[in-house]
């Protein structure tokens, strides 16, 4: 017995498309997941739409059940709530997790599935992969207690790394941003927020995710003497002017990267990738998250959806993907 699917492919850089797909039968071990909603991770998918992730990183941009290569055809996507309809018992009906590209049934590992604790909504659930990568970040940056914590950048990740410093006792957590509609964005989410002219300087720690060259060049500015600057954007094939003279070196200034394929290193010896998304599932437990949902299509309609985020997205932070 075979069930049909359809997918959306990036074919070609700047152009995407529905195609029909016929899925197997779940072998042992295997289970059949309805999708339920699916999250558009705007600043990755624009790159990869675009056709901007360079050829050195296309091993290592591979999501994990990316069919296809890069720049295109390839169908691409992590963040893809559903409901089991097949597999072992104890999963059944369960409304689960998968980094999975935008799809309306899939395929894949039992332990692929990650389930949703009691009391998170599904429609949130799509915030994981990037809470995933923010909480990733916030563990790079090693804050302590008390800290003054500068965010730069109010999307999705920056959002989420703001709000999970905020939780930390004593810190005070400024959300910079160019953008000054996000002001309601902080303040929902419990943080304070400043234009770049108007942040405060001397920050303990910074958080970059702005994703543009200038955010990085104002983590530079904004930085105490020997802080460290948490490298969360990434670039795709772009080029980033950094002034690293004048004062960088006699301030002993850190500029750090931080990536999700990998558990950070001072929790690696204890935590592997299923345990930090069990968490970040969990730390959805949080109505004001919401707020960073500002947007909802069908699936069918992803095609255009995806050109307009990636060439005018406007004031769009998650996009949600509604499956029938």
């Amino acid at each position: 017995m075979q069930d049909e699917a359809r997918a959306f492919w990036v074919t070609a850089p700047g152009r995407g498309e529905i195609r029909a797909e016929v899925l197997g039968t779940p072998c042992d071990g295997e289970v059949l997941v309805h999708a339920l909603f699916s999250g558009i991770s705007r600043g990755t998918e624009a790159l990869v739409f675009d056709g901007r992730v360079p050829p050195s990183e296309w091993g290592r941009m591979r999501a994990p059940f990316q069919t296809g290569e890069f720049p295109a055809p390839v169908k691409y996507g992590y963040s893809n709530v559903g409901r089991v309809v097949r597999g072992p018992h104890e999963l059944i009906d369960r409304t689960v997790f998968v980094l999975h590209p935008h799809q309306t049934r899939f395929i894949v590992p039992a332990e692929a599935v990650h389930v949703l604790p009691d009391g998170i909504p599904p429609s949130r659930a799509v915030l994981a992969a990037n809470l995933e990568t923010a909480l990733n970040g916030v563990w790079d940056a090693r804050p302590h207690v008390g800290d003054r914590i500068a965010v730069i950048g109010a999307g999705t990740v920056g959002c989420l790394a703001a709000w999970l410093a905020s939780r930390i006792a004593g810190c005070d957590v400024e959300l910079v941003d160019i953008n000054p509609r996000r002001e309601a964005v902080a303040s929902a989410l419990g943080v304070r927020f400043a234009a770049p002219a108007a942040a405060a300087r001397e920050a303990d720690l910074v958080i970059h995710a702005s994703g543009a060259p200038a955010g990085l060049e104002l983590a530079l500015q904004m930085a105490a003497d020997e802080a460290t600057i948490v490298e969360l954007s990434w670039f795709g094939d772009q080029t980033v002017p950094l002034s690293l003279g004048g004062a960088f070196h006699a301030r002993r200034l850190t500029i750090a990267s931080s990536q999700v394929g990998r558990v950070a290193p001072s929790q690696r010896p204890r935590w592997d990738p299923p345990r930090r998304m069990q968490l970040a599932l969990t730390l959805l437990d949080d109505p004001a998250l919401d707020v960073l949902i500002t947007g909802e299509n069908e699936f069918e309609t992803l095609p255009d959806v995806m050109a307009t985020l990636a060439r005018s997205p406007g004031d769009a932070l998650c996009h949600r993907i509604r499956y029938s």
